[in-house]
This record gives structure tokens, sequence and C-alpha cells, in this order.
């Protein structure tokens, strides 16, 4: 029985010294990513009575140039925001990093009616919200390049394109790129917009290439995804050398 007890003790010894070294030897990528920085990291920049802004930092390639995405400037178009926010922070082997600001709508969002444009308070609301808070962060983010995201209820000569407010500058040299090298999307600028003011006209002036993304409001989900893939990946092969 003592010989017995003995075999069982040192049994139980080495099957603990082995989950012990497992533990230790345990590869934690969270925590380590999050240390050095590449893991993307969430946060709150802005509560306000009108709505709140968020960002996602660090996606893709830390050691990459930056480049911000901005979703939610207009509310009601958040079905091409959301599409963005579920595929780009889940690839890996991007170029560049990718920081994507977020600007929830609390107050007075609206609806479309019937196809028609929108005219809701909300709109203001969203605008107001990104030359508050997302234009100085990213102006002053050291940042090569910003797109913002919207959609459209199919107004326009086309409905999946990118453009910039500000004729013959650097921004749309690069949207003119990202078009030239995507099956679906198009360059198309149109008359004028609304949000350009807020957030991609001041950026443009200010140092920061900037254009939009706009996508067809009533598009399947399938090719709202695959019209992103191609944005995403046309930019991640922008040169900005």
């Amino acid at each position: 029985m003592i010989k017995r007890d003995y075999i069982l003790i040192i049994i139980l010894l080495v099957v603990i010294a082995g989950i012990m070294m497992a533990i230790i030897h345990m590869p934690h990528s969270d925590n380590n990513h999050a240390a050095n920085g590449s893991a993307p990291n969430h946060e709150v920049l802005a509560n306000d009575t009108i709505g709140s802004v968020e960002v996602i930092r660090n996606i893709g390639n830390p050691n990459g140039a930056k480049i911000a995405y901005v979703v939610g400037v207009h509310p009601l178009e958040n079905e091409t925001h959301r599409t963005l926010l579920k595929i780009l922070p889940n690839l890996s082997n991007l170029n560049y990093c990718y920081d994507i600001y977020i600007i929830n709508v609390t107050s007075d969002i609206g609806y479309y009616g019937d196809g028609s444009s929108d005219n809701s308070p909300g709109r203001q609301n969203g605008q107001n919200l990104a030359l508050k808070y997302v234009y100085p962060q990213i102006l002053n983010g050291n940042y090569k390049l910003a797109v913002d995201v919207h959609s459209n209820v199919g107004a326009y000569e086309y409905r999946t394109f990118v453009f910039s407010p500000v004729k013959e500058s650097l921004a749309s040299q690069y949207a003119q790129t990202v078009a030239d090298n995507s099956q679906n999307i198009s360059y198309y600028a149109p008359q004028s917009t609304t949000s350009g003011p807020y957030l991609t006209v001041p950026l443009n002036e200010n140092g920061v290439p900037a254009f939009y993304f706009e996508e067809y409001s009533f598009a399947p989900q399938s090719e709202k995804d695959s019209h992103m893939m191609e944005l995403i990946y046309a930019i991640d092969s922008l040169n900005f050398s």
C-alpha cells in the first residue's frame, strides 16, 4: 500500500508539473499584441448630447502608414458603416495601419421614406460631431489619408463610387487610383456634398488628403461586402511615397 501511494503521489506531481509548464508557455496573444501596440484597441473619444464618438485604433500593420476611416457622419447610412466595421478589423496581412472613427448619432436620427433623400436633423448632428471631435483627431494624427464612408439612395449617375470634394487634389488622385484598380467602384464627383465642409474639405485644405466612398443603400448585403473588400484592398495598395 505504501509503495503504491508513493507511485500515485509521483504521478500526481508529474501531472501538476506538466500543467504548470503548459500554463507558463501558453501563448497569451491578446496581451502580447496589446503590449506591443499591434492589436486593435477601442477608445471612446466623446459623449455629447447629440451622440458619441469612438475610435478603433491600430488595425492592420502597426508599422505601416496611417489611414483613417470615418463612419456615421450620416446616421441613416448605417448599413454601409456596419459593413466596414464587420470586415476591416478582421483582415490580416494589410500593408497599412488603420483607425476607424465611429460617430453614433442618438438625437433626431430620422428615416428614409419611400427611398427619398435624408433631410433629418440627425444628418446635421452627425456632421457637427465629425467637425468637433473627428476632424481634430485626424488633422493631428499623422494620417496619410482619410476616407469618409457613406451611402446613397440611387439618385446619382453611379451608385458605388469614390470622389474628393476638392478637385485636382492629392485626394482626388488617390480616389481615381482606387477606382482604376477596382472592378465595381467608379470615380464620380457629385456637384455638391453637405458633409464636405465638416470633414473632408477642411482636411484637404489643411494637408490631409480625404475622399468619400459611396455605396448604394439598397444593394444586397453580399454586394456591399464585395465592394467594401474592393475598396479596402485598393486603398491598401496605394503608394504614399
